[in-house]
């Protein structure tokens, strides 16, 4: 798989939160050239402030892997990661964050803060922004738009 499917895997997701009420945001997490969790944004179902997607992506991937530190994985994210799902990442020590859209309003890698890669922290990732990221800005755009239609 390519990054562009792994993306494409997390817009999947995304599409999904969206058709449920949510957000629409999905994650996947690769190791080793597969997918070995996915996620998507289910703060309102679960009733959790903390169910976004990056946050059950890296929980069902320490599962599946047998291990809190997620060294050698890269997370796909369709949004730019908040400062509580950065500090996760952190915590998590990733290799890499692929994002597509920038997040202005409360974006942690680089829009508003940097909490990865932040010189105070001790641990590195690399971090990606891009690929797929006018889909994924339109899927939230319509998604808001549609819940201000709906609410006027």
């Amino acid at each position: 798989m390519t990054e562009l499917d792994f993306m494409d895997a997390a817009l999947a997701e995304a599409r999904l939160a969206g058709e449920s009420g949510e957000v629409p945001v999905g994650a996947v997490v690769e190791h080793e050239g597969a997918i070995v969790a996915r996620a998507q944004q289910s703060v309102l179902r679960r009733v959790d402030p903390t169910a976004h997607a990056e946050i059950i992506a890296l929980r069902a991937a320490a599962k599946v892997l047998g291990n809190y530190r997620l060294n050698g994985c890269t997370v796909y994210v369709t949004l730019e990661p908040c400062a509580m799902c950065a500090g996760a990442m952190v915590h998590a020590r990733l290799d890499r964050l692929i994002f597509a859209a920038a997040d202005p309003k409360a974006g942690a890698c680089g829009s508003v803060l940097s909490v990865l890669n932040h010189p105070r922290l001790n641990h590195r990732m690399w971090v990606e922004r891009g690929p797929r990221a006018e889909e994924s800005a339109e899927l939230l755009k319509s998604f808001f738009r549609e819940r201000r239609q709906e609410q006027s």
